[in-house]
């Protein structure tokens, strides 16, 4: 139990600096919570050297998360987020490398997300492969009440 706590730890600690509240993008910790909960979820956590954080190591600070949720041979990057004292340093392309490297050790051959249509992310993951699959229109609600696109991205895990 305590394992699952210092994982949500860390990752509110990243999540609570990384989003922006205009877009209502953030998880809160229930949510971390419950869905760390679930066997196919997973999270990588790593500090700013892009060292994936061990679960006993205590005194390193999260930089940067990343969680998914495993389905047959296929997984959805739910949340990808880096602190911004740590931005532009590389940590979310060593992220979704071990991301695509831990998947591919479960068994999933595809890695899907979904974005909100505007987000910078965007960039990130067009230079990591993926590629746009669909379009939801109006799928977002953002913080001031208006409604975004969703773009759904794909990638093979070779």
């Amino acid at each position: 139990m305590s394992e699952r706590i210092s994982q949500v730890d860390r990752i509110m600690t990243v999540m609570e600096k990384a989003f922006d509240p205009a877009f209502g993008e953030a998880w809160n910790r229930r949510q971390i919570s419950d869905a760390l909960a679930m066997p196919s979820t997973h999270a990588i956590v790593v500090d700013e050297s892009g060292i994936e954080l061990s679960r006993s190591t205590e005194n390193q600070q999260p930089a940067a998360f990343v969680l998914t949720r495993a389905a047959a041979d296929e997984e959805e990057l739910l949340l990808i987020a880096v602190a911004p004292e740590h931005r532009r340093r590389g940590l979310a392309k060593a992220l979704i490398s071990h991301l695509f490297a831990q998947a591919r050790e479960r068994g999933s051959t595809k890695i899907f997300l979904e974005m909100r249509c505007g987000n910078p992310a965007e960039r990130l993951y067009r230079s990591v492969g993926f590629t746009p699959i669909g379009r939801r229109s109006n799928y977002y609600r953002l913080a001031n009440g208006s409604r975004a696109d969703a773009i759904t991205f794909g990638r093979p895990i070779a």
